[in-house]
């Protein structure tokens, strides 16, 4: 099950699901089940478990600029309506799809959860400021990832839920911050995915409610 399937990421992971010989891949675009929409999740959680265990849920949406919304460089930026919208993408959405999927995971075998966070999440990591928002938001997310990674080991200890960072993709997410990263960091969405179904087909139930990045090297809190 893959979330953001209409995305950069997202598309790229159904196609590399694909090619990995996955049997049944479900993906889902904003247009068929908005992650904003409790009920559009609820309804699409109904409608999948009905067929029996999900094997792996990935939600690869996020929101970092947009029309009228941009990274805030300073406090004076802040607004209320933007810090409003990219929590609920970033955070309260994902957070949802964990409500409704999780459940639907197997309780008896390796299953996995992945959320895509962003090492700007890392409190510990963040020594330039700025993105306030965005940061707040996906340091929000992992939180979330933690707390029902603890709350699944109780009913389902082979299971993995995780944050994961995929690095900075050539996307419409990340392209207009380009600039100060070198070329050869900036990597295609098609070796993103592949670089994110890796770690997510190594990750081990020892490493649930963590922040791996595309490497598969841990990210600090």
């Amino acid at each position: 099950m893959v979330f953001g399937a209409g995305g950069a990421i997202g598309g790229a992971m159904v196609a590399e699901l694909a090619a990995r010989s996955v049997p049944e891949i479900h993906g889902l675009a904003r247009a068929q089940a908005d992650i904003l929409n409790e009920e559009d999740v609820a309804l699409a959680a109904a409608r999948l478990g009905a067929d029996g265990p999900l094997d792996t849920v990935i939600v690869a949406t996020g929101l970092l600029h947009a029309p009228g919304i941009a990274p805030e460089k300073a406090l004076r930026d802040l607004r209320q309506d933007v810090l409003a919208q990219v929590f609920a993408v970033n955070c309260i959405g994902p957070a949802l799809v964990i409500k409704h999927f999780l459940p639907l995971l197997p309780r008896d075998r390796p299953a996995r959860l992945a959320v895509l966070s962003a090492r700007v999440g890392s409190v510990s990591d963040n020594r330039l400021g700025g993105w306030y928002a965005y940061r707040a938001a996906k340091a929000a997310l992992n939180m979330v990832v933690r707390s029902a990674a603890i709350e699944m080991a109780r009913r389902a200890p082979k299971a993995v839920v995780i944050a994961l960072h995929p690095g900075t993709v050539e996307s419409r997410l990340s392209a207009p911050f380009h600039g100060g990263v070198p070329a050869t960091q900036i990597v295609s969405p098609a070796l993103a995915a592949k670089n994110l179904a890796d770690v997510l087909e190594k990750a081990t139930p020892e490493q649930s409610g963590r922040v791996l990045a595309f490497d598969g090297q841990e990210i600090a809190p």
